[in-house]
């Protein structure tokens, strides 16, 4: 069935009181951007209501891909036509006859916005009722709980027919919490992170540390394919590649092992606050849970956070691992988050380190090293570019850092 517009219904949006406007307005940016292969797509968001007019564009593709948009409470596929009603009947026959299953029961409900209209709203239900049951062989009318309800509103620029109303992803539109940056690794936690912050409206931008020739290219394109999976809920994400692979050498060299992973997050820490100034965000997330691995102690936090006074999202820091793949199965990041390319933490992890390293002693280890001119390096080297849903994210055009800011 080929569909004319849909019809969103708005979350928590309608909680939002004076703020109301700006939430629909960034989420109106989110469904354009959602949609950004489809030009000839235009977006009506008004107060209770967004409308999608979709001018050709491909209806399933379209409806398949607002299932994910944080901030959508419900949508429609409807088919307009004019204010006439052997069309609306026509129409009507056909959306049932597409959907119908033997001893399927159904209603018509009709909503009348244009009072001008030479029919009332109970004579377009028996109308329209009359006309399925005699060309719908078999099908039922019911009035409480059918099982099908074929929605139809009339309104001056047409009458709008509708069958099935989808639910969507809830939450917020991302952007109305502000902008955040992620550290994204390529393992199964941060990604989860990452969507469940973009659920109560965080923007994110993903930064993967990247340390050729120990980390491989195929782990590059993993972690910029687990980006492109988390995309869907807000259209697009950008991706930061950081240069680590001296900063860990000179880490490895200078630092004893038992301290190796808390410098070198110490270090990553430090990149990441840069790179959330830069980009004008409030916030780091990050995909720890207390107590999984050694650098995710609280004594082992208190050490790493003592470079920055940034406030630290954790949205899985009480999660267990079970609960966290749960999450990542849902969002599709779980098959691409096991496969066996190392990212820079894995292959530089030492075989003990301290889970309950001393702040004094990170700081006196880190001091042997010139923590100024590796970050500059490192900052110098950055990559970026825009991840969008829809999109091969090994195609995604690259851009200069510096033309971002």
């Amino acid at each position: 069935m080929h569909y004319d517009r849909v019809m969103i219904r708005y979350g928590e949006l309608s909680l939002k009181g004076k703020n109301k406007k700006s939430f629909i307005n960034r989420l109106v940016q989110n469904v354009r951007k959602t949609l950004h292969d489809f030009p000839e797509i235009k977006i009506y968001g008004e107060r209770d209501r967004m409308f999608l007019d979709l001018h050709g564009a491909n209806s399933a593709v379209v409806i398949e891909r607002l299932k994910d948009v944080f901030g959508i409470q419900s949508y429609s596929p409807v088919i307009q036509v004019a204010q006439d009603i052997e069309q609306v009947e026509e129409k009507v026959v056909a959306l049932v006859q597409s959907q119908f299953e033997e001893g399927m029961t159904f209603k018509i409900n009709t909503k009348r916005s244009d009072h001008s209209f030479y029919m009332d709203t109970t004579e377009i239900n028996h109308y329209l009722g009359g006309a399925v049951l005699r060309n719908v062989e078999g099908i039922k009318v019911q009035v409480k709980k059918p099982d099908l309800t074929i929605r139809v509103e009339v309104r001056k620029e047409g009458i709008f027919i509708s069958s099935e109303t989808i639910l969507g992803a809830g939450g917020l539109p991302v952007g109305s919490g502000g902008r955040s940056v992620l550290m994204l690794s390529g393992g199964i936690d941060s990604p989860v992170a990452g969507y469940l912050a973009m659920k109560r409206g965080v923007e994110i931008i993903a930064v993967h540390f990247y340390s050729p020739p120990y980390t491989s290219e195929q782990s590059l394109q993993k972690a910029k394919d687990l980006t492109a999976k988390i995309a869907a809920y807000s259209g697009s994400i950008q991706f930061i590649t950081v240069p680590f692979t001296e900063i860990q050498e000179e880490i490895k060299k200078s630092v004893p092992e038992g301290y190796l992973m808390t410098v070198t997050r110490r270090m990553m820490m430090r990149i990441t606050d840069i790179i959330r100034e830069q980009q004008r965000g409030l916030a780091i997330v990050n995909g720890e849970s207390l107590g999984q691995v050694a650098s995710q102690t609280l004594p082992s936090m208190v050490a790493i956070n003592d470079v920055t006074n940034t406030p630290i999202i954790r949205p899985v820091v009480s999660m267990d691992k079970n609960e966290i793949i749960e999450v990542a199965k849902k969002i599709d990041t779980f098959d691409l988050s096991i496969q066996p390319f190392e990212d820079c933490c894995t292959i530089f992890a030492p075989p003990a380190p301290k889970t309950k390293p001393k702040l004094e002693n990170a700081r006196k280890f880190e001091a042997r090293l010139e923590v100024d001119a590796l970050i500059e390096r490192s900052i110098a080297g950055l990559e970026v570019e825009e991840i969008k849903v829809g999109q091969d994210s090994s195609a995604a055009a690259k851009a200069d850092f510096m033309d971002l800011l």
